[in-house]
């Protein structure tokens, strides 16, 4: 097997007493479509600040594209493409000069990468930086971050302010550049993106990983959603979770025998039944609740 993309191995940091990661390891193969899943304040911008080498360390070791982050964070940021959570720019400049110096920062001419990016995502390169969206900011970061080609892609909460379309615009460019083995690294806390998207993904909590796999094993559980119609009480039913009322039918997630379940239900008045696979925020949440152990 070839150069992993990213290795982490029991990676900390942190800022004073305040924790950021704390004793992290991470894997991404190259070539990955890879979600990296949490809430704000679990560790995500951390862990990729200190991947990148924008911030040190407090212990551990990583390795990003087979480099080292402490020795050769210049190298890496070089062939990486890096898009933050928030933007920010020199403010009195236009979006072509912005471009520009973001090419010339690599000592590449990226015009014609710049031209098909701008056009795919509508961006216009006349207006300056202070004058734009939040939105349009965000195009701004996109294009930085693709326009020299890089062979790996790190993007952080990148879908904020983006409309419908943009969005849609904006991952099939990603699915483009990664049929083309470009390495997508894609944090985010809207877990619909991950499971649309991701082939892997990994669920940060409170700096640890708590979870690593295929996006299809994430989402896989014993627990099943119930749904019921009828005259049903709680107390009359085997054990079950995440109890909801939702006017004349009641739903819960249920990860025991189902034969018992349903030999329970056929001495109750039921009128509509419905089980389906959890979707995946349900599984994540249920990671959370139970820190890290699936049930």
């Amino acid at each position: 097997m070839g150069t992993k993309a990213i290795t982490a191995e029991n990676l900390v940091k942190y800022y004073g007493k305040a924790r950021g990661i704390d004793g992290l390891n991470l894997e991404v193969e190259t070539g990955d479509f890879f979600g990296f899943i949490g809430p704000n304040g679990a560790g995500k911008s951390t862990t990729i600040r200190t991947l990148l080498g924008l911030i040190s360390p407090t212990a551990g070791k990583a390795q990003v594209l087979g480099l080292d982050i402490g020795k050769n964070n210049r190298a890496i940021l070089q062939r990486a493409g890096y898009l933050p959570s928030d933007t920010a720019f020199y403010s009195g400049m236009k979006v072509r000069e912005i471009l520009k110096l973001s090419a010339d920062l690599r000592k590449k001419d990226c015009s014609r990468a710049a031209d098909e990016l701008c056009e795919r995502l509508q961006l216009d390169r006349e207006r300056k930086v202070e004058d734009l969206s939040f939105g349009n900011r965000k195009k701004v970061g996109i294009v930085c971050a693709l326009q020299h080609d890089p062979e790996l892609l790190i993007l952080d909460e990148p879908t904020g302010g983006l409309d419908p379309l943009m969005q849609h615009e904006f991952f099939s460019i990603l699915q483009e550049r990664n049929q083309k083995g470009v390495t997508v690294f894609l944090s985010s806390h809207i877990l619909s993106e991950i499971q649309r998207h991701c082939s892997r993904a990994a669920v940060i909590r409170e700096g640890k990983i708590i979870a690593c796999g295929s996006v299809d094993q994430l989402a896989e559980s014993s627990a099943r959603r119930v749904t019921l119609r009828g005259n049903i009480r709680r107390e009359d039913l085997p054990k079950c979770r995440d109890w909801k009322e939702l006017g004349d039918a009641v739903s819960f997630l249920y990860n025991g025998d189902i034969n018992d379940l349903i030999r329970t239900l056929a001495k109750t008045d039921i009128q509509d039944m419905t089980i389906a696979e959890p979707d995946l925020e349900e599984i994540v949440l249920h990671f959370y609740e139970k820190g890290g152990e699936q049930a």
